[in-house]
């Protein structure tokens, strides 16, 4: 490889890993915590829609488990079946190293079966599936037979050219009136393994160009 060929070649990986940067680090869900009603999470026309009520007695109480920093709200589901939807578009691929992280407290009523899941889907920028990831359903004998929601954690490699996100939040009711399939601070997030920090690309670069003018020096 020609030494200029060499510049434009690290340079644009540089570029490359600055620009994956954006999407590292933050909470990919959007209102996961239920704090703003169900606002960016949408209906399936099949099954009946998610919604975002306070806690208390008819729900789970605040001083039954869950999060610490639960907030005021957290979801259930409505009918005998609820489902909602997501979708985030990366706007760049996904490369080799790059892992997911995808968590959620979700829980249920005593000792009745009602549940809740959170499914992510890996999509390519066809549509296509390259992968899926889950967490739940906590099942009442998870629970102890208790009110509450208990945390799920999942985590791995994020398909290659994964494009797309989408987010699925389910809930069953199989036992009395309500659905009590419940659910709250869900999060989903992304990391590289080895993606140099903000500050070292510039040290990086003049690295390089002192590594250019010592070559060009050399030859003269």
């Amino acid at each position: 490889m020609k030494l200029n060929a060499f510049f434009t070649a690290a340079l644009l990986g540089l570029a490359v890993s600055a620009s994956h940067a954006g999407i590292y680090g933050q909470n990919l869900i959007v209102n996961g915590d239920a704090e703003q009603g169900t606002a960016g999470w949408n209906v399936f026309d099949d099954y009946s829609f998610i919604q975002s009520v306070s806690y208390g007695n008819n729900w789970v109480k605040p001083s039954e488990p869950g999060p610490k920093d639960r907030g005021a709200k957290m979801f259930t589901g409505l009918g005998e079946k609820a489902v909602a939807w997501q979708s985030l578009d990366l706007g760049q691929y996904s490369r080799a190293g790059d892992r997911y992280s995808l968590s959620g407290w979700l829980g249920g009523w005593q000792a009745q079966g009602d549940n809740a899941k959170l499914y992510v889907s890996f999509l390519n920028d066809l549509g296509n599936e390259l992968g899926f990831s889950e967490i739940g359903p906590v099942s009442a004998a998870d629970r102890g037979n208790k009110t509450g929601l208990f945390y799920r954690e999942a985590s791995g490699l994020l398909p290659e050219q994964t494009y797309t996100l989408q987010f699925w939040l389910s809930m069953e009711r199989l036992g009395g009136g309500d659905n009590d399939g419940y659910a709250d601070n869900l999060k989903f997030s992304l990391s590289a393994a080895a993606v140099p920090e903000p500050a070292s690309f510039g040290l990086v670069a003049m690295g390089l160009l002192a590594l250019g003018v010592a070559t060009r020096r050399r030859r003269a």
